[in-house]
C-alpha cells in the first residue's frame, strides 16, 4: 500500500523536532551535528533567533496579499539583492525550481523581442542540476532525471563539465544562453575554475549569448563571497537564487540585467505566493547579515580551518577517502566508498552528512559554525570513518 507521503524520496529512519544553531535534535532526544543544513539551505543555522523575530514581527502584521498589489518588504529585499549585485531587477518565487523555470523563459523571450524567436537553444553542462520541472530537468539531461518523463522542452544541449573547447565547438551566434552552475552541487561539489569562467563570459559576450548562472546552492555567501562567480571578477546576465536566500523559509529569486529581462513585461510571468511578505521579512535579514563583509570573512576564515582538519582526516583514512573539493563552505569530501556509506556511518556517530555524485559526500554546515563545533564534526566523521575502515 502506497504511504500517505508520495515516496519518492529513501527516507532516513530519523525525523526532528527542533534545532538551535548547527544542532538538530530528533524525536527521541538524539541530538545530531548538522553538516547539511537542509542541503545548504540553513544558512545561519535552526531556529536563529534574529530569523525567528523577523518571521514571527512579520506575521503579526500581514502575511499575504499576491502580486496584485504593491509587497514594501518585497521592493526592500529586491533593492538589496539589486545594491550588492550586477542586477537591476529581481522576480522572486518560491524556490529554485521555480527560478530556473524563469531563467530559461527569460533567455528566450529576449531573443523572441529581438526579432529572432527560433534562437532558443541554451547550452548546459553534464552533471548540472537546476530543479526537477520538466524544463530544469532537460537541462540538465541526466538519464536519472529525464527517463519516464516522456518529451522533453527542446533546446537544450549538454557539453561535458569544464570543458571550455567544447563550449567554443559549440557556442555560435545562434546561442541564446548558456546556462552553468560555479560549483555544482549535486554534481559532486566540482569547482568551475575562474579562468574557464571567465572565458566562457567572453564566449557569451562574442555570440552575443546570455550568460545564466545557477547559484541556487553555492550563493548567499556560501563560498566566502556573497555569491560564487564573484571570484571570477564577472558578471552574468541572469542568475537563479534560492536555499539560503530564505534561511530555511522557501523562497528564491532570478536577478537580471534590465537588458536581459528587457522582454518580462507584465502578464508575460507571474507567481502567487513568490516574494510574499513573510519571506521577504526573512530574506532581508538573511542579506543583512549574510551580505556583511565581517561576515564573509569569517566564513573565510572558518572554512580554511575546516578545510585544513578535512584534508588531516583524509590522510588518516586513505581507503576510505580521497581528497578535499569545494569552496568556503561548500565542501566535498571525494570517497572511495558510496558516499551513502559515509552517510549512514554518521547516523551512528549523530552527524547528519549529504551525498552527491561523482562519489562525493557534501558539508554544507550553516556559516556561522563555530571552531569548537567544526572540530566536533571532524571528530565525529572520523569515527564515522574509522567504522569503515574496519
Amino acid at each position: 500500500m502506497i504511504s500517505h507521503v508520495l515516496p519518492t524520496y529513501n527516507r532516513a529512519p530519523v525525523a526532528f523536532e527542533r534545532g538551535e544553531g548547527v544542532w538538530a535534535t530528533a524525536t527521541d532526544g538524539t541530538r545530531y551535528l548538522d553538516l547539511g543544513a537542509g542541503i545548504a539551505v540553513n544558512v545561519l543555522g535552526h531556529a536563529n533567533p534574529d530569523l525567528v523575530a523577523a518571521l514571527t514581527g512579520q506575521a503579526g502584521k500581514i502575511w499575504h496579499v499576491s502580486n496584485l498589489y504593491q509587497i514594501p518588504e518585497q521592493e526592500k529585499l529586491a533593492g538589496m539583492l539589486v545594491e550588492k549585485t550586477f542586477a537591476d531587477t529581481v522576480f522572486f518565487t518560491n524556490s529554485g525550481t521555480e527560478a530556473a523555470e524563469l531563467a530559461i523563459k527569460m533567455a528566450r523571450k529576449y531573443w523572441s523581442d529581438a526579432g529572432d524567436a527560433e534562437r532558443i537553444e541554451i547550452l548546459t553542462f553534464e552533471g548540472a542540476f537546476h530543479g526537477r520541472s520538466t524544463g530544469a530537468i532537460a537541462a540538465a539531461g541526466s538519464e536519472k532525471m529525464v527517463k519516464g518523463f516522456g518529451p522533453l522542452l527542446p533546446g537544450f544541449r549538454q557539453l561535458p563539465w569544464g570543458d571550455i573547447e567544447a563550449l567554443k565547438a559549440a557556442i555560435t551566434d545562434r546561442t541564446a544562453a548558456v546556462m552553468l552552475e560555479p560549483i555544482q552541487g549535486e554534481g559532486g561539489i566540482r569547482p568551475l575554475e575562474d579562468a574557464d569562467l571567465r572565458e566562457i563570459r567572453a564566449l557569451c559576450d562574442k555570440t552575443g549569448a546570455l550568460l545564466i548562472l545557477d547559484e541556487v546552492q553555492c550563493g548567499m555567501g556560501r563560498t566566502g563571497r556573497l555569491f560564487a562567480h564573484e571570484y571570477a571578477g564577472v558578471a552574468p546576465d541572469i542568475m537563479m537564487v534560492a536555499k539560503g536566500i530564505g534561511g530555511g523559509f522557501p523562497l528564491g529569486a532570478v536577478l537580471a540585467t534590465e537588458k536581459a529581462a528587457a522582454g518580462m513585461v507584465a502578464g508575460t510571468h507571474g507567481s502567487t505566493y513568490g516574494g510574499n511578505p513573510l519571506a521577504c521579512a526573512v530574506g532581508a535579514k538573511v542579506m543583512e547579515i549574510v551580505a556583511d563583509d565581517a561576515f564573509l570573512a569569517e566564513v573565510n576564515r572558518k572554512s580554511s580551518l575546516f578545510r585544513q582538519k578535512l584534508e588531516g582526516l583524509v590522510a588518516a583514512h586513505p581507503s576510505v577517502f580521497e581528497g578535499v573539493r569545494g569552496q568556503g563552505l561548500m565542501l566535498g569530501l571525494k570517497c572511495k566508498l558510496p558516499p551513502a556509506d559515509l552517510v549512514k556511518a554518521g547516523y551512528e556517530q549523530q552527524i547528519l552528512t549529504v551525498p552527491a555524485a561523482d562519489n562525493t559526500l557534501r558539508l554544507l554546515p550553516p556559516l556561522n559554525i563555530t571552531e569548537e563545533e567544526i572540530a566536533e564534526a571532524v571528530a565525529r566523521l572520523d569515527r564515522a570513518a574509522e567504522s569503515l575502515d574496519a
